[in-house]
């Protein structure tokens, strides 16, 4: 039951152990496309017909594309680049008994710690160099089994089946060497032939090396380190680049640090997409009042994955609307207004839908267990459109190994290039053409 998109997707997120290659991933997908990157620090000359795209600390990208006559509305699509990890702490070796090293780390995100232990490990992320000119990032990758964190063996804990509770700075440091080991970022250097002794920073991250999987009695179920959220920007992409020919003006955008709250200048809650579309509205030659105007024409889809019904706990889902793994996209309803859906814009999406021809299924949380939060609610803070928020059912939410359906993945895709090839225009009170 393997469908189209699924392996490129996995192939994209082992290609990506790090928040900054999943946007040098991106980059890359652009550039072939034939986009030109803007730099925020200059002047944009933008033409109808141009293709460009910009990125924020290493860590966010936006994409957008300019039609060659007047636009109705911008039509939006956005996702987060991050996810929950072990973060390297600055001078991270510790000594241990005069026989091995560990790594001190942080817990990046609200991770599940259990399925860290006993299982192959790397380390990725970018170190900052010295250079002729000032200082300069580059993408590091250990590209191997190198560190591993060692669970206490029974015998040690007969209650170690009965509940426990992790401690990060106890429990989660991972074994990196024998005693006399080099330093992590001497080594990271050295193996990705820079010179450890220009080496002034690091953002590094302990991530999950065992390989993706496709499985089941059909070949039904993928599993794969985060899925949650590279899948949706993937899809977000995917879309975006396929799709062509609507009178909205396409907006592809990746956030990085939603999973800590979305408070950085990379993140959805600060004002990098207001900033973009502002910069595009000026340099179209847009007034303020006419870009106002173009915002009330605008639709943003929030993606974000959801949960599926738990195979053994189907009593913490709501006892209706409960999506299964390859049931299709999920669109999120909330009465707290963690989701920005609501009747308009869930009417919206299933016109969508229908009109690209994918499944859709529906998410709401277990009335008396809470949910968490996304981006969309966050950006149109700053940006406010019309919203909604969809994404892939999956189980096993924020472990380092998680599990979705084969075939979701292409209808979130279809539904971005439905979404990218079309635009939004407010006909009435609460109506809504869509073409």
């Amino acid at each position: 039951m393997e469908q189209a998109y699924d392996q490129e997707l996995l192939e994209f997120i082992q290609n990506s152990p790090s928040v900054y290659h999943v946007i040098a991933g991106q980059k890359q997908r652009l550039l072939e496309a034939g986009y030109r990157q803007l730099l925020e620090g200059e002047a944009w000359d933008l033409r109808p017909g141009g293709r460009y795209f910009l990125t924020r600390n290493g860590s966010a990208i936006l994409a957008f594309r300019v039609p060659e006559g007047d636009f109705r509305g911008f039509m939006i699509m956005a996702s987060h680049s991050d996810f929950p990890a072990l973060k390297i702490k600055e001078h991270p070796e510790i000594p241990v008994g005069g026989a091995y090293q560990k790594l001190n780390v942080e817990l990046y995100g609200g991770a599940l710690l259990a399925p860290w232990f006993d299982r192959p490990l790397s380390v990725a992320g970018r170190l900052f160099l010295r250079t002729a000119e000032g200082v300069k990032a580059c993408l590091v990758d250990a590209g191997r089994d190198l560190v591993l964190i060692p669970s206490l063996a029974i015998h040690m804990n007969r209650n170690a089946n009965a509940g426990q509770e992790y401690l990060v700075q106890r429990d989660l440091l991972p074994l990196y060497g024998g005693a006399e080991a080099e330093s992590l970022v001497a080594l990271l250097a050295r193996e990705n032939d820079l010179d450890p002794a220009d080496v002034l920073g690091q953002d590094l991250f302990v991530y999950n090396r065992q390989a993706p999987s496709i499985w089941g009695a059909g070949r039904e179920f993928l599993s794969s380190p985060h899925l949650d959220d590279v899948q949706c920007a993937f899809a977000s992409l995917t879309g975006f680049l396929e799709s062509g020919g609507g009178a909205g003006l396409p907006v592809h955008v990746v956030f990085d640090n939603e999973e800590v709250g979305s408070s950085t200048r990379q993140g959805a809650a600060s004002t990098l997409l207001e900033d973009t579309l502002r910069r595009i509205a000026a340099g179209l030659g847009l007034s303020e009042p006419a870009y106002l105007a173009k915002l009330a024409q605008s639709f943003l889809l929030s993606a974000d994955n959801a949960h599926a019904m738990h195979p053994n706990y189907p009593d913490k889902c709501d006892p209706v609307n409960r999506p299964r793994l390859g049931g299709g996209v999920v669109l999120k309803h909330s009465g707290s207004q963690k989701y920005t859906t609501d009747g308009a814009s869930g009417a919206i999406v299933q016109l969508l839908a229908e009109r690209a021809g994918i499944r859709l299924q529906t998410f709401t949380n277990h009335s008396d267990i809470p949910g968490g939060t996304t981006l969309g609610n966050l950006s149109v803070q700053h940006v406010p459109v019309r919203s909604a928020d969809v994404g892939i059912a999956q189980l096993a939410m924020h472990s380092p190994y998680e599990t979705c359906g084969c075939g979701d993945t292409a209808d979130l895709v279809a539904l971005a290039r439905a979404l990218f090839s079309s635009s939004l225009r407010e006909t009435g009170e609460e109506a809504y053409q869509l073409q």
